[in-house]
């Protein structure tokens, strides 16, 4: 895997005229993972973007080393195609590298459009396309939601070997998240 580090620098957030949180640090190293905690509307979806390049900080800075890979509440598979040609689209573009589909339980998948997708399969979709990309820095923003206790398990197996793999993962999540040295970052300690 590929070198890689992320960190932010003093960052602040506002969304219209509210500032969510500032003054937050944090700086991460291949093999490290972070949860962002805290209380709905405290900034945790926000913070992933930020961190991903997807939206501005207010202030402070974002440095990132390696490919960045995001899963969030959209699948960024096309919702019109069947699942098996949706991932081959991102496939064609990020390299032929095995996206586990059938690891996330996805055989058999492949003819049903994404939209007919349970929210679960939606989610392990979208893993399976981040898988594919090869990205050393994964950024997921409540990955178990509508996940069953079995899919929650296997996400949390295979973050896990990211990170023993030499990758890095932020997750922000309600839920419990189950990582040996996984820190917590509680947004609450940065409200503003």
């Amino acid at each position: 895997m590929q070198e890689c580090r992320i960190a932010a620098n003093d960052l602040a957030c506002r969304r219209g005229e509210r500032l969510l949180f500032a003054g937050l640090s944090f700086a991460l190293e291949g093999g490290q993972a972070l949860q962002l905690v805290g209380s709905n509307g405290i900034g945790k979806s926000s913070l992933i973007r930020i961190l991903a390049g997807l939206l501005p900080a207010y202030s402070g800075t974002v440095t990132r080393e390696g490919a960045i890979g995001l899963v969030d509440e959209r699948p960024a598979l096309d919702p019109h195609l069947p699942l098996g040609q949706a991932l081959a689209f991102w496939q064609r573009i990020d390299g032929a590298q095995d996206n586990q589909a059938a690891r996330l339980g996805l055989a058999g998948l492949e003819d049903v459009p994404v939209r007919y997708l349970s929210t679960g399969q939606k989610k392990r979709a979208a893993l399976a396309r981040l898988i594919g990309q090869a990205a050393p820095v994964w950024l997921l923003d409540e990955p178990l939601n509508g996940l069953d206790t079995r899919g929650g398990a296997l996400i949390t197996e295979m973050v896990s070997e990211h990170c023993h793999e030499g990758g890095i993962a932020v997750i922000a999540s309600h839920q419990p998240f189950e990582l040996p040295e996984l820190a917590r970052l509680d947004l609450k300690d940065f409200a503003a």
